[in-house]
């Protein structure tokens, strides 16, 4: 599987709304969900998966895995681990020059995340997202669109 060729890890850091996903039993049902990267002092990156479980409304959930750069020369290559010992394989195979969509994928092909820096993208950075997931092997028919509600409307509470 292809990944990118370099990422600037820095600007990487940061809020990313899941637009679409082929999803982990976790995230089945997901509403809202948002992943978030912080760099920490030892290199590795804090994470924060949370999401609505449901619905808009739904409970809010958290989870905090770790991730680790596996590959410092292009740091799109990284090991996720949800619990220890054990790094699940993570792998930026998109991402616009602004930094605003990325994909990422796994070799196994079994999992994937289309995210954005806003709660929507425009359709053709969607289909772009699409293409390069079937370019690296994706059953496209298995991604899966997760609700996001307008930032407009989680501000009000509507």
């Amino acid at each position: 599987m292809r990944s990118v060729e370099r990422v600037d890890i820095e600007r990487f850091m940061g809020e990313w709304y899941v637009i679409a996903n082929i999803p982990t039993f976790i995230e089945r049902g997901a509403h809202n969900a948002v992943e978030s990267y912080k760099r920490l002092p030892d290199g590795s990156i804090d994470t924060v998966f949370s999401f609505n479980d449901g619905a808009f409304d739904g409970a809010r959930r958290r989870y905090n895995p770790r991730g680790f750069v596996l590959d410092p020369v292009s740091n799109a290559i990284w090991g996720m681990r949800f619990i220890w010992p054990i790094k699940a394989d993570y792998r930026i195979i998109h991402l616009t020059p602004d930094y605003r969509v990325t994909v990422i994928g796994r070799e196994a092909r079994d999992y994937l995340w289309v995210m954005a820096r806003t709660p929507q993208i425009d359709e053709g950075d969607y289909r772009e997202a699409l293409a390069v997931a079937m370019r690296e092997g994706y059953d496209i028919a298995r991604v899966e669109r997760v609700p996001q509600q307008p930032l407009a409307e989680r501000v009000s509470g509507r």
